[in-house]
């Protein structure tokens, strides 16, 4: 499994439009954070987990050309706003769509036009498949919902092999807690230092990770007020990382997966 960090920012991204702040006139190209998405490419599959709104920079700045499903956290614009631009992909087949019926049912609303009976040439020809909380497969790749809570909202996080993807947080559910067991890598949301209603800061993602206790963790959905990468990459403790755009992390146990050696470009 190798996973590619396609952006890691909050959802006005960073540079933060109209800020001169140190972070957003920063020349580090880590500072530079579109929206949160990640790139899973297992099995000779690759899987999309969020399609924001910079969906189509991201495949061409990573000369991306295959797309086998997509799994989509929650509704808010910056996780969907690109699912128009997955048109390119769609051109042989329907790229399958996996969200929960609430977020189905808004994504149906916010582009009607590409589920009409009757589609208009050259729409993307998505087909969207309503999950549960039972566990259900990508592409043949096996995947587990992880509930959370986003302030009040309940969205979801996502477990593929020993990889979970846990994004927009603010609190998981005790229950949910068995399903991040043994995990060899960890990716999850801090949003900057301050405490916030519907998002985790840095302190209470910490707590977090030392109780889920991955092999490796990763921060994503930083905002600008998170500081410098250089700087605050220091404050961590050895086993967890900053992510940022462009980061290419490989499954740890890499010699034993059974996709060893298989790259989908």
């Amino acid at each position: 499994m190798e996973l590619l960090f396609l952006g890691t920012g909050t959802s006005t991204g960073v540079p933060e439009i109209g800020c001169s702040c140190k972070v957003c006139t920063s020349s580090d190209p880590r500072d530079y954070r579109t929206r949160t998405s990640l790139l899973v490419k297992t099995q000779g599959k690759n899987i999309l987990i969020d399609c924001g709104p910079d969906f189509r920079s991201q495949m061409l700045t990573h000369q991306i050309s295959q797309i086998d499903g997509v799994l989509i956290t929650h509704e808010h614009y910056d996780h969907v706003g690109g699912l128009d631009d997955l048109r390119p992909f769609a051109r042989e087949k329907a790229i399958d769509i996996f969200a929960e019926e609430d977020v189905a049912e808004a994504i149906a609303t916010r582009i009607p036009y590409v589920f009409y009976t009757n589609r208009y040439p050259g729409v993307p020809n998505l087909k969207i498949h309503k999950i549960t909380m039972e566990s259900f497969s990508v592409a043949g790749v096996p995947v587990i919902p992880v509930r959370l809570r986003h302030a009040c909202l309940p969205i979801l996080g996502y477990r593929i092999g020993n990889m979970a993807y846990l994004t927009d947080l603010k609190y998981i559910p005790e229950e949910e807690f068995v399903k991040l067991k043994g995990l060899d890598i960890l990716i999850i949301n801090a949003l900057h230092h301050r405490v916030h209603m519907s998002h985790q800061n840095l302190d209470e993602a910490l707590a977090n990770i030392r109780r889920i206790n991955p092999g490796k963790a990763y921060l994503i959905h930083m905002s600008h007020r998170m500081g410098l990468h250089a700087e605050i990459e220091t404050q961590l403790p050895d086993h967890i990382e900053f992510a940022y755009d462009g980061l290419k992390v490989a499954c740890p146990a890499c010699d034993q997966c059974p996709d060893k050696g298989e790259q989908p470009v």
